[in-house]
């Protein structure tokens, strides 16, 4: 599934298209594509200016619209049917050209691209202009004080509230992280994945804000979110790699989750 890791790689793949002008847009599957003749009236003609990232949103910028594009589970982008993520160790199955959702053929001094996301599951999205503002701050670039406004506070009489893990999912709080990074952030700080977002003390949540950080760069470096040091123990009979004990499996926020129950408190 794309994290903010794998949308990072998307997002320097369609920066290769900044300056190409949209000769033309196939959206055939309204589920991926809801308003897919809008989306060729609006982009045919303009020239691409560039590509952002927010969490896991790509934001394709154009002399005129934004084009926001959502991976969903299974979402990959292909720039003239090649991905960014086919030399990890988790990539995609092999593609097929029915799995095509969305199609933009760009060109620019008599040379053409094909920038087109392919989606076996159809959970993906493509729109026009997204509401960016509906996310929280990047999990890549977030400030201390950031990350402990999104994991909230506790009010006066609370006995619990939102589990810590599902905080860190909710992309409206923060944007970026998925199931797998999750884990892994959690683990390397020590942290229970089901405790109370909320009664994390400061000095907690700057332990879980340097791991963040650190997380993020290092499976950057390594070559996705599959790479972290928890994902190989991340099955039954899995141990922890810090201290050997037994990994517990649960479900946090609806997600298989995985945690060492003798270091994450």
């Amino acid at each position: 599934m794309p994290e903010l890791v794998e949308v990072e790689r998307y997002r320097v793949l369609a920066a290769q298209v900044a300056g190409w002008r949209v000769a033309a847009v196939e959206a055939p599957d309204p589920l991926v594509a809801p308003d897919g003749a809008r989306l060729g009236a609006a982009l045919t003609g303009r020239t691409a200016v560039g590509a952002r990232r927010r969490g896991k949103l790509l934001l394709l910028d154009t002399s005129g619209q934004t084009l926001g594009i959502r991976f969903g589970m299974t979402g990959t982008l292909l720039l003239d049917g090649r991905s960014a993520v086919d030399g990890l160790l988790h990539a995609p199955a092999p593609r097929d050209d029915r799995w095509v959702r969305f199609r933009m053929r760009l060109v620019r001094g008599g040379r053409a691209r094909v920038l087109a996301l392919s989606d076996p599951r159809r959970l993906g999205r493509v729109v026009l202009d997204p509401d960016e503002a509906a996310l929280g701050p990047d999990a890549a670039a977030v400030r201390p004080a950031e990350l402990a406004a999104a994991l909230g506070r506790r009010r006066p009489g609370d006995l619990a509230g939102p589990a810590l893990k599902a905080r860190l999912l909710d992309q409206h709080r923060l944007a970026g992280v998925g199931n797998l990074i999750a884990d892994e952030v959690l683990w390397r700080a020590g942290l229970d994945p089901a405790r109370p977002a909320s009664g994390l003390s400061p000095a907690e949540v700057r332990r879980l804000h340097r791991h963040l950080r650190a997380t993020i760069v290092d499976l950057s470096r390594w070559g996705g979110s599959h790479t972290g040091e928890l994902m190989a123990e991340r099955r039954p009979g899995g141990r922890c790699p810090r201290d050997g004990s037994a990994l517990r499996r649960g479900t946090v926020a609806g997600r298989t989750t995985w945690w060492c129950p003798a270091h994450q408190r």
